[in-house]
């Protein structure tokens, strides 16, 4: 895996340029010396390690054989008050949706992704005291 980030010169704006060709702008906030303009490096950190458990959960409960037709991770985070702000606390609240989801099946999912499969979230997990919830909703 291979990224490049480089400064736009401009603020505090930069572009990362992922490995699978793709580009992803981040800046910083206006006290900080940004512009607003996208969203912070530590938000992006944040939502991939969504996307990641997320993906998870989708892939096991088809594995599964489960009906899923939405999955829909919330986080919250709190961060650390003195350098380096590292995470000290992520609660992740699943939304699955589906047809006869069996609440058994969504919690081993949840729990397959948050202690083997989810890279990002294991590697926080180091810093990070990390929780978890979901509700099921019929579909």
């Amino acid at each position: 895996m291979e990224c490049k980030v480089k400064w736009t010169g401009e603020g505090m704006s930069f572009v990362a340029e992922t490995g699978s060709n793709h580009a992803v702008v981040m800046d910083g906030a206006p006290e900080a010396g940004g512009r607003n303009l996208a969203p912070r490096p530590m938000e992006l950190l944040l939502a991939g390690t969504g996307g990641c458990t997320a993906f998870d959960v989708v892939l096991i409960l088809r594995k599964a054989r489960q009906v899923v037709t939405a999955c829909e991770v919330s986080l919250q985070a709190d961060r650390a008050e003195a350098e380096p702000r590292v995470f000290t606390r992520i609660h992740f609240h699943f939304r699955v949706s589906g047809k006869q989801l069996k609440p058994e099946a969504v919690a081993r999912a949840i729990e397959l992704s948050k202690d083997r499969y989810c890279s990002a979230s294991i590697m926080l997990g180091k810093t990070a005291e990390i929780t978890h919830d979901f509700e099921i909703v019929e579909a």
